[in-house]
């Protein structure tokens, strides 16, 4: 009995060993996978933004970056959610009303790339030609201050009123010098633009929400604002952000080769590659 017991003691003691002896590299403890994916949160608006956005996700995916992609609707959501780190960028803005925005409500928030240009356009569902704008004709225009007067600059290209000189972007309708028509401005949300066109006679409207409203700025503006424009659309980041290796990649991917063509094959001239 003694025997048997003995015997039955070993054959368990073997077990154990062999248990602990075994492979070790099954019995090695998980570690995190080298190659687990960087989150990056981007607000934009759906269009032109998100889209090119979208197009970049695979090459971003390569890189082991996730891009998740926030939209809105509005201009001024997106940089409180960057301030607020709930984005870690966000791409809707040009630079004058990034800075005008951020001085304004005390944020630090800097540009990190320059990608596109979305030409400013005037668009009416009354008239065809601006020669047939009527005398006290109602004119929409954004009601944030850079594209106010980014807006108000591109009716004095178009030779409707006169600006008084040195105001640029800063430019308000109480800036307006010459008004031969007695034009009446209207200042509306920039997103409202596209839908005032059933009730005014021009609307000066950002070709992201003409787009959005299936406008075509090359074909449908009466007047469309030079490629020249100083309005490039950027990536925005919290300042101190610079040098994160995930947005580094993110804005060379943005201004990656790939991205030009898609810009140039989609929009046809409505939106111009800046790089």
């Amino acid at each position: 009995m003694k025997k048997i017991i003995a015997l039955l003691a070993a054959v368990l003691m073997l077990a154990v060993l062999t248990a602990g002896c075994g492979d070790k590299k099954a019995a090695a403890p998980a570690t995190p996978a080298a190659d687990k994916k960087v989150v990056l949160k981007v607000g934009a608006t759906p269009v032109p933004h998100a889209e090119i956005l979208k197009a970049i996700q695979p090459l971003l995916a390569k890189d082991g970056i996730e891009l998740k992609i926030v939209e809105f609707t509005d201009y001024v959501r997106p940089n409180v959610a960057l301030a607020e780190k709930e984005l870690d960028a966000n791409f809707f803005q040009h630079l004058p009303y990034l800075q005008q925005f951020a001085a304004d409500r005390k944020l630090d928030l800097v540009s990190l790339i320059a990608v596109h240009i979305e030409p400013m356009g005037v668009y009416s569902k009354k008239i065809k030609n601006l020669s047939e704008v009527p005398n006290g004709g109602i004119i929409a225009i954004p009601n944030d201050p850079t594209n106010g007067g980014r807006a108000l600059s591109i009716l004095a290209q178009a030779g409707l009123i006169k600006m008084k000189d040195g105001v640029g972007v800063k430019g308000t309708v109480k800036d307006v010098t010459d008004n031969p028509k007695k034009l009446v401005f209207k200042e509306l949300e920039a997103p409202q633009l596209p839908r005032s066109l059933d009730d005014v006679t021009l609307a000066v409207i950002n070709s992201n929400y003409a787009l959005e409203a299936k406008l075509n700025p090359t074909k449908d503006a009466l007047f469309i604002e030079k490629k020249e424009s100083p309005y490039a659309n950027i990536l925005a980041i919290r300042k101190g952000d610079e040098k994160r290796p995930e947005l580094v990649k993110l804005a060379k991917a943005l201004t990656s080769p790939d991205v030009k063509k898609f810009i140039e094959d989609k929009y046809k001239g409505a939106v111009v590659p800046a790089f």
